[in-house]
């Protein structure tokens, strides 16, 4: 649903006021009338004006990588002056300003110095610490007491190539990740936050993070409040200040540091009679004249309607201001507000989220695995008699066995390259207009098998069009469209979807324009409420009083007195125009107190985006069906899933939660529906829950403030375009771009980017096993072993090959993806083992009497070395499958490896002593260890023919059914006695009493039904 949307069928709370105001540019100053008129005479299409406001988008997402300088890397935070033990009070005279005034430009900038930005994200991490971080873990530091065991050695050639490879990941790692954080970073300016303050003087329009304690701000219906603030007075009425700080010096007004407390202050003043009220309301806040805004506060609260705001009172960070506009005094800034200590709670227990404990378990087994390799080496040094370091000029010894072994077991650039493919696939669907928030989101976004999805700006344009209105017999359409003008909210800076679009049809109605130009004066604008679904409109003109009313056509109609006739007919067309997929309200007036009126219906249609039924085929063919939740009438929602190719299976929330079903019963409704009808926030958190319970990974789109405990609920929380900043600050992914094709492309997205991570966890784990594996059966049978110094630059080349895998085409799976980790394992052991035999071979020919492999001569630790580089080098080929074609990048890094393990070979680098072993083999070598260039490319030919068998293994391993369902998690997982369980519980209370002999007693009971209606 879009923004400041609101549902006159289902009753969805909306803002009030005493009288609809004109503020918007361009239109200050002008009478309420003459401005509407103006507005709607000029009022061109936002898309139409976007290559307008290109520059200044621009302007906003640079100003939000603005902070210290480049080479102040040791400084966090986003002021070098913030004192982190500040404890956030503002010095009282610092919020004195007079709202026609407010402060200067001077004063802003110390106190930003003290209190830092007005935003509540993370602290910006000190670059030098984070690049530290890259050296931290436990396969890191398995890899840095291989750096010590190399220097005790003395192997100064390991030593220096360990760090390199260390160092390698670290920078790596760290720019990539930098880079696909600012492009993330940038994009956020476009979701930032504005706000209205007054400075010097004069109203400016800034970004909410540059507010400062004691800012005067301008709060009005429809916006997010920016700050923890105080109430002046009502913006009409800026001599009020007087009064204002008159109360302000008398005490009379509280902390309200926790707006929990406002509802235990009503609650207790509800239950006492009006002499007791009187004298409580004594001792409390004192609430002058009528109220100056009404806050939102069900983010933070759960009330789920609109608290009345006085002078004097506290508004809260980040909640919506539903009716009124004010002037008001930021208290503090939002780390020290009540939303930024609440989130303080939370701060260090970093939610590390399942990727990091799959990353964590396979480097925990990884390790487990290369210490029982150690022993076994070290168990048959012993009976080859090996000495513990000596001699220091060879390999064969047992530390230097443990210290190839864990060069080769752990792999160093497994967290580095994972976490640098999410951060590189953040920062491309940032270019896509999808923001990630926690790269762990990318990974649930990969596995959502459900998406619950708005129907308002997701699967329909939010674009709302008039059709024909029907009129009752006898009236007049101008007259009617001139009324429902009337009701509605003439705010132009923030105007509702529905008041807009009757606003701007008067254009194909001139005669109900003049209507609007006869000299009309509003009294009072009460806006859509629940309780009486309408929109009034106390005015005047002419000496007589009208009273205009908007609102659902029930509602209207019984307004009325009408005929049976003229209501049978008005309710036949209300059907008509729902079972067409049109929203409808009525329109009805009254004069000097009269009867009231029946004028008529207006139809309104938000027809289906172009791409959304394509789209959702699409999603259904990758395993992710579509649920709506709309708060539209059941009728309108089956128009809509129709038009959609849905599917008709659409519910009204009350069956949900009233129907009468509990348990297994109402999970099976969850599961097998197509959509909701009529839905509150709290439809859509059950919704998300119950789909959880059933083992579904769920994702939610959402909009609203009301909208963020769903969205916080879902395994993936989607803001979608346009959605206010509680909403955003929920979610896992904002989205800047509308519709469900988005979406859509997010998750395709996010699979290939899954796909890259499970080929190189892949990839590593059998690269790790064919070493060991190889190695320690070698050092077992014929006591020999690659020397260290060829294994580091093994090593080294894994990495520097594999460090363009985030760079690689990826095939997206027709299917919600897991880790299915036994699967991976399975397959991770038979390749490292064909891998070993391969190996095997090739030093096994050098025993043939001709010399095997070798042509004229060679060296065996360089042949090993080469065979070695290329059959892993090109696993990855293996394991990436084969549906895509590879990127230039991975062929390039890893073509680029293969031709300095080829000089390698050619020119004997680091081979060492020709090895002269029992029993003999008849391989040809040199002393200075060359080989010749036709055994060169016998090796390449082997090593090609070794990866093809490896290859066709690896497919036929993943076609057989068994194991690639190995690991799969049962998505609709029924527990019917459990859930009937939890169903059942959910109807008990405790009651508290006292028994016949005055003992005090908590019984369980049975919860009262209307106890019941009210959760």
């Amino acid at each position: 649903m879009a923004r400041h949307h609101h549902d006159v069928e289902q009753g969805e709370p909306e803002r009030e006021r005493r009288f609809s105001r004109v503020s918007a540019g361009g239109y200050d100053g002008l009478e309420e009338y003459k401005a509407l008129d103006k507005y709607i005479t000029n009022y061109r299409d936002s898309r139409a004006a976007a290559v307008d406001g290109a520059n200044s988008r621009q302007n906003d997402a640079a100003d939000t990588g603005k902070g210290k300088r480049w080479w102040s890397f040791w400084r966090s935070g986003t002021s070098s002056n913030a004192n982190s033990s500040d404890s956030g009070v503002v010095p009282d005279e610092w919020l004195n300003a007079d709202p026609r005034q407010g402060i200067s430009a001077s004063d802003v900038e110390s106190r930003r110095k003290r209190y830092g930005a007005n935003e509540l994200t993370t602290e910006k991490e000190n670059m030098f610490l984070k690049f530290l971080s890259y050296f931290t873990g436990p396969i890191l530091y398995v890899m840095e007491l291989a750096v010590l065991l190399a220097a005790g050695l003395r192997d100064w050639v390991d030593f220096g190539v360990i760090i390199g490879i260390l160092m390698l990941n670290a920078i790596v790692g760290w720019y990539q990740e930098k880079q696909a954080a600012d492009v993330v970073a940038s994009l956020k300016g476009d979701i930032a936050m504005k706000a209205t303050v007054v400075r010097d003087g004069q109203e400016q329009n800034i970004l909410a993070r540059e507010i400062v304690p004691g800012d005067i701000i301008v709060i009005e219906e429809g916006s997010t409040i920016p700050a923890d603030a105080r109430l002046i007075c009502d913006y009409d009425s800026p001599e009020d200040f007087a009064l204002y700080q008159k109360l302000k010096e008398d005490d009379k007004f509280t902390d309200d540091s926790d707006p929990d407390d406002e509802k235990k202050g009503d609650d207790k003043g509800d239950d006492m009679d009006d002499k007791e009220n009187d004298d409580h309301m004594d001792d409390g806040p004192q609430h002058l004249g009528i109220s100056l805004v009404a806050a939102d506060q069900s983010a933070i609260t759960g009330e789920s309607l609109a608290v009345d705001k006085y002078m004097g009172d506290v508004v809260y960070y980040t909640t919506g201001c539903k009716r009124g506009k004010a002037y008001a005094v930021c208290l503090t800034s939002a780390k020290h507000s009540f939303v930024g200590r609440t989130a303080s709670l939370v701060q260090g227990a970093k939610d590390q989220g399942h990727f990091k404990a799959i990353m964590n378990s396979i480097g925990t087994a990884l390790l487990v695995i290369v210490v029982f390799w150690i022993l076994v080496a070290w168990i048959g040094g012993f009976f080859h008699h090996l000495k513990i370091a000596t001699p220091e000029d060879s390999s064969v010894s047992l530390l230097h066995y443990a210290l190839i072994l864990l060069i080769v077991g752990v792999p160093v650039g497994l967290p580095v390259v994972t976490t640098t493919t999410l951060a590189v696939g953040a920062a491309y669907l940032a270019k896509q207009k999808a923001i990630v928030q926690k790269l762990t989101a990318i990974e649930s976004l990969a596995g959502v098998d459900v998406l619950c999805s708005d129907k308002t700006g997701t699967l329909t344009a939010n674009q709302l069009s008039i059709r024909e209105p029907y009129v009752a017999e006898g009236q007049d359409v101008n007259w009617m469209m001139a009324v429902a003008a009337l009701a509605s909210s003439h705010n132009l800076k923030s105007l509702d979807p529905i008041d807009k679009v009757t606003i701007l049809t008067m254009k194909r109605y001139p005669k109900a324009r003049e209507i609007l130009q006869q000299g009309w004066k509003t009294e009072k604008f009460t806006p859509f409420d629940p309780v009486s679904k309408r929109i009034t409109t106390v005015c005047h003109m002419g000496g007589n009083k009208y009273v205009c009313a908007k609102g659902a056509p029930k509602a209207i109609l019984n307004l009325t007195n009408c005929d049976k006739e003229t209501s049978d007919l008005f309710k036949n067309k209300a059907t008509e125009f729902a079972r067409r997929g049109f929203r409808s309200l009525g329109v009805a007036y009254q004069v000097n107190d009269g009867e009231w009126i029946l004028l008529g219906l207006l139809s309104m249609f938000d027809p289906p985006r172009e791409d959304t039924a394509q789209t959702i085929v699409e999603a259904q063919q990758l395993g992710v069906p579509v649920k709506m939740l709309t708060g539209d009438a059941i009728a309108i929602a089956k128009e809509t899933c129709k038009m959609l190719a849905l599917g008709t299976k659409v519910y009204n929330s009350q069956k949900l939660i009233h129907g009468g079903l509990s348990g297994t019963t109402q999970h099976d409704l969850v599961e097998r529906a197509d959509g909701f009808a009529e839905v509150f926030p709290e439809h859509k958190y059950q919704v998300v829950e119950m789909l959880q319970q059933r083992g579904h990974l769920t994702a939610m789109t959402g909009d609203g403030v009301n909208d963020a405990p769903s969205l916080k609920k879902a395994d993936c929380g989607i803001a979608v375009e346009g959605a206010s900043e509680a909403a955003q600050a929920a979610a896992d992914i904002v989205f800047l771009a509308p519709g469900l094709s988005t979406i859509v492309l997010a998750i395709k997205t996010a699979r290939q980017i899954f796909q890259r991570m499970k080929a190189y966890i892949q990839y590593r784990i059998a690269l790790c096993l064919h070493l060991e594996i190889y190695l320690v059966t070698s050092m077992l049978i014929i006591n020999e072993t690659i020397r260290v110094e060829l294994i580091v630059f093994i090593a080294l080349f894994a990495d520097l090959a594999t460090v363009a895998v985030a760079y690689d085409n990826a095939h997206s799976e027709a299917r919600p993806v897991e880790w299915q980790l036994p699967k991976i394992w399975i397959i991770s052991v038979v390749l490292g083992i064909l891998l070993a035999l391969g190996t095997w071979v090739i030093r096994g020919t050098m025993y043939l009497p001709n010399g095997g492999v070798i042509q004229n001569f060679g060296s065996i630790q360089e042949i090993l070395f080469l065979e070695v580089s290329l059959t892993e080098n090109w696993l990855i080929f293996v394991t990436r499958g084969g549906k895509t074609w590879p990127s230039w990048q991975l062929v390039g890094a890893i073509l680029g490896v293969d031709a300095i393990a080829t000089i390698f070979c050619l020119f004997g680098w680091l081979s060492g002593e020709p090895i002269i072993d029992v029993p003999f083999d008849h391989a040809k070598q040199r002393g200075d260890g060359w080989t010749d260039i036709v055994t060169v490319v016998v090796i390449w030919g082997y090593s090609i023919g070794v990866t093809i068998v490896v290859a066709i293994v690896y497919f036929l391993l993943n076609r057989i059914t068994w194991l690639d369902n190995l690991g799969r998690k049962n998505r609709s997982h029924k527990d019917p006695a459990i859930e009937n369980m939890i169903a059942a519980l959910s109807k008990l209370a405790i009651e508290h009493g006292t028994d016949k002999h005055g003992v005090e007693r908590y019984v369980l009971a049975t919860r009262a039904a209307e106890e019941e209606d009210d959760d």
